[in-house]
């Protein structure tokens, strides 16, 4: 019934249970299941396409646990979620018009540049600051932005949304992980629904490997709230770098 052994598909919710811990806390779980599934036997599409399905399990069980635990109001960020949604869905299809390859060589340096000012800004914890751009300012520029690049790339998507949420909205660190989420969780959609038309995603695997990505979300958003910025912090910094060190080991 599922794409794969019953061996292989416990490697992949294993893979979807850490990914669904890192992503809930920092963002960049794709690091852990993209590279199970090629092992695993997808291609590169169809692994990318599998990644966004089993990631909304994840996005969507962290956005309403940290909804639960009071910071973020899931009702006021509904325009910004259908904005990202349809921007995601844009960026899918810009894939065969813009540079795809600049991007990719321009990206380990964006990451490592993210994780410089994550580990050195001073002040960064979970007080919020002056806001730089107002919501609606926020939510016409930087949410498409980054949502579109979720369509057409990614990796590194919760890493940006975090960065403007923190640096552009003025958010507190935790606050801003709590706000990432349900962005995320509009972006993986519209990505998927951009894949389901050209690509062969790996449906049950990827369900499969979505309640494990529950189970993950969970433990990692509940943490994330007891501890606030001193887990986040250090966890967006080591996901980010390493993220940026695979990217150039690609192109390597």
């Amino acid at each position: 019934m599922f794409e794969v052994t019953f061996e292989v598909l416990l490697l992949l919710m294993a893979a979807g249970f850490a990914a669904g811990f890192i992503d809930a806390v920092a963002g960049g779980g794709g690091l852990i299941t993209v590279p199970v599934l090629l092992i695993a036997g997808a291609n590169p599409v169809t692994a990318l396409a599998t990644n966004k399905i089993q990631g909304l399990f994840g996005a969507a069980t962290a956005a309403i646990t940290y909804a639960r635990g009071g910071h973020v109001n899931l009702r006021t960020q509904w325009k910004s979620a259908v904005i990202a949604f349809f921007a995601s869905i844009a960026g899918a299809l810009l894939v065969s018009v813009l540079p795809v390859e600049l991007i990719r060589y321009a990206l380990p340096v964006l990451l490592i540049g993210i994780a410089v000012f994550f580990a050195t800004k001073k002040g960064l914890n979970d007080e919020d600051r002056a806001e730089r751009l107002t919501p609606a300012v926020f939510a016409a520029t930087m949410v498409p932005l980054c949502a579109a690049y979720d369509g057409l790339l990614g990796p590194g998507a919760g890493s940006f949304y975090m960065l403007a949420f923190v640096g552009l909205a003025g958010y507190g660190v935790l606050k801003a992980t709590a706000h990432t989420k349900l962005l995320n969780f509009a972006s993986n959609a519209g990505a998927l629904a951009a894949f389901a038309v050209v690509a062969t995603p790996w449906w049950l695997t990827g369900l499969a490997m979505g309640f494990a990505q529950i189970a993950g979300a969970r433990v990692g958003a509940g943490l994330a709230q007891k501890q606030g910025a001193k887990v986040i912090k250090p966890l967006l910094v080591l996901t980010t770098v390493s993220l940026a060190m695979k990217l150039i080991w690609d192109m390597l």
